[in-house]
């Protein structure tokens, strides 16, 4: 890899928590020792799809992709989106996980960098002086992303439509700190996260509208006052 392409990584890394505290001197060592490679992907590319083999996770250096599962009736479940400088595919390579559960697909033009799992877990024969911090980091990682479940959960376990909704709503103007917010998904993708029909959840969205509960435009929302 050519030093400014490793110059050009490095900033990019330098933001994501997988590599909080790695000085940049490190940064050759822990590619190669990571079998780090980038790739690029283009807009709607699948990245990995489920049931294909895979020991790796990807960083997110540019872009957003989208995690999900579909059952075989076709029925998809939106897991996650992933944006710049963060982490997917972590915690079913840390499993022990061979063959990817889950398909990861670019929502925009992207870059990643795919990193062996394999070699953040196990004990470094190299000794790196960074590989203390890689696992620390790695963990905290997890534990956010465990609490994103979470709260998923939380939202899917609402009895109807109309609560599972202003549950995700309201979670998303806690988030933003503001009743107006814009969220990462389309109709459709909304309610495949939602786990919820698209027309079902299209009909409660208008009368959250005619009762003034809520406003909408796209993924633009204003929420109003109960």
């Amino acid at each position: 890899m050519l030093y400014f392409q490793q110059k050009e990584i490095f900033m990019k890394i330098n933001e994501i928590s997988l590599f909080g505290g790695i000085r940049e001197e490190n940064l050759t060592e822990m590619l190669k020792c990571l079998d780090g490679r980038e790739k690029s992907y283009r807009k709607g590319e699948m990245i990995l799809t489920e049931e294909e083999s895979s020991a790796g996770a990807g960083l997110v250096l540019e872009g957003v992709v989208q995690v999900a599962e579909e059952d075989v009736f076709g029925n998809r479940n939106i897991l996650e989106h992933v944006k710049t400088g963060q982490l997917y595919g972590a915690a079913f390579s840390c499993a022990g996980i061979k063959k990817s559960p889950v398909s990861v697909m670019a929502v925009t033009d992207c870059r990643i960098l795919l990193i062996n799992m394999n070699k953040v877990i196990e004990t470094c024969p190299m000794s790196c002086t960074f590989h203390q911090r890689l696992i620390s980091n790695l963990v905290r990682i997890m534990a956010i992303k465990n609490v994103a479940l979470n709260e998923k959960i939380s939202h899917l376990s609402r009895r109807s439509t109309k609560e599972k909704l202003l549950s995700y709503l309201s979670d998303c103007a806690k988030k933003a700190q503001s009743m107006h917010f814009t969220i990462p998904f389309d109709r459709q993708e909304l309610a495949d996260y939602l786990c919820v029909e698209r027309s079902a959840m299209s009909a409660e969205l208008g009368k959250l509208k005619k009762t003034g509960i809520l406003d909408c435009r796209k993924n633009e929302f204003w929420l109003k006052e109960m």
